[in-house]
Parts: C-alpha cells; structure tokens; sequence
C-alpha cells in the first residue's frame, strides 16, 4: 500500500475534511517519508521524541497519532522541533495526525470505545462542539456503583486525575467526552446525566457540579485517549492486513 492509499482509506474511513475548519489539528499527512510503500503502522497519543524513538526502533514506515505537531500555528523549524522532525525524516517515518475526528468515531473513536468498555446502552451523540457532537451518552442496564465503573475503566490506565463523587452512588447514565472537555459537563447536567468521565481536571468546575449533584471522573487526558489509537491500529490490520502496533507512552495526567 502507498502513503496516498493509506490516507484516502483514512479520510474515507473518518471526517478529517469535514472537521478542518473546527479542529486545529492539521489532521492528515503532517510528514511525508521517501520510500512511498507502507508495510508497518504504528500508532500512539502522542508526536513526541520518545514515540518516535520507539516507533523508529520498530521500523515503523508511518507513525500514526492523536495529537499531532501542529495546533493552528506556524514553528520554527529549530530546536526540539527540529530535532523531533529531523529523527522522522532520518528514519523515514511519515505521520499522519487525527484529532477530533478520532474522538467522536462512531466505531474505533476513543469515547465510543469507552462506552463499549462501560456496557453503555442506548448511546447517543453527546457533548456539542462548534456544532459536532464529539462524546456519547447511555444508560447502563443494570446500574453500577460509581465505585465499580470507575475501576473497571480505568484499572489497566492508573487512578483517575480525580472524580467528584457529587451524585448517587449507583449511576445508569453516562456521559463522555475525551481529553480536554471540562466544560461540556454542563451538557451533561441539563440532561439530567449521574455520571460524566471526560479526561483534563478544573477546579474551575467543582462547585457547580456539586451544586447540580453530578458525578464527574476526570479520567486523565492521556488516559481517556488511548483508546481510540489502540482500536485505530486494530482496525488498520483488519482492513487493510498491514503490520500494526500501539506505542504506549504514558504521561499520567
């Protein structure tokens, strides 16, 4: 398969066109590569040093990540950034970048994949931005104890950054948006919700959520975001029976 391959099966596959004027993320080819052929997929978070180092180690021909090197502004080619884009091109390694639309894939997107985790019932779009529902809600039948959902989530990813125990203790409906969605809980407390998992924490919204009497996991941006470059890789060698790996370089927060 060619690098060209590869990118119209991914933008067929998800809405890196139709999200370009509401994500910042250059979604799509941000490196090329010399040798055209693609062979091995890696797939990680983040486009950092170590991931490169690792997904180079690997012999990866393209390197695919949630959080790409470009956010809506031009860099200097120097100092780290030089040297990230320098190790990519010694090692002829494309990347290819997929934000928002990974995030809100119906299928292998990271908040789809964590209410499949989760049993979620009845899912819906949920967690409006910029006039895209980027998460999902349901309802989970039979009720879980807060205690309970939340270790199952999260027991392979390390402790939540932190979680407001505000509502009741058995929930049966959820709320998700990944990574840096704190202010989308007032979503999910106009609609009633007992739960809402996103990943970043704020003090910003303590006080409201125990007001409005809501569950909130703050799951840990890197940790609510694994999930959808895992199942993306999965679903690169099932479609396409390319060589794939997840690259896991965890940050904790």
């Amino acid at each position: 398969m060619l690098l060209q391959e590869l990118d119209h099966y991914l933008r067929s596959h998800m809405a890196i066109d139709e999200l370009r004027s509401v994500d910042k993320s250059l979604n799509g080819i941000q490196v090329g590569r010399r040798n055209q052929e693609v062979l091995r997929v890696a797939c990680a978070v983040d486009a950092c040093a170590e991931t490169f180092e690792r997904a180079a180690d690997w012999r990866a021909d393209v390197l695919v990540v949630h959080h790409g090197l470009y956010w809506g502004r031009e860099i200097p080619l120097t100092g780290g950034h030089y040297e990230r884009i320098r190790k990519l091109i010694e090692s002829d390694i494309a990347l290819y970048a997929v934000h928002l639309p990974l995030d809100m894939h119906p299928e292998f997107g990271n908040n789809a994949e964590m209410a499949k985790a989760l049993n979620l019932q009845e899912i819906k779009p949920f967690g409006r931005y910029h006039g895209y529902d980027i998460g999902f809600s349901g309802r989970l039948a039979p009720a879980v104890r807060r205690e309970e959902l939340v270790a199952n989530l999260f027991t392979d990813l390390g402790n939540p950054l932190a979680v407001l125990p505000f509502g009741p203790d058995t929930v049966a409906s959820v709320g998700i948006v990944s990574g840096g969605a704190v202010f989308e809980v007032e979503q999910a407390i106009e609609q009633g919700l007992d739960l809402y998992i996103t990943g970043d924490a704020s003090h910003t919204v303590y006080h409201r959520c125990m007001e409005a009497g809501i569950n909130v996991v703050f799951g840990g941006h890197y940790a609510t975001e694994v999930w959808g470059p895992r199942a993306l890789g999965r679903r690169i060698s099932e479609d396409l029976e390319l060589e794939t790996t997840f690259i896991d370089v965890p940050t904790g927060l």
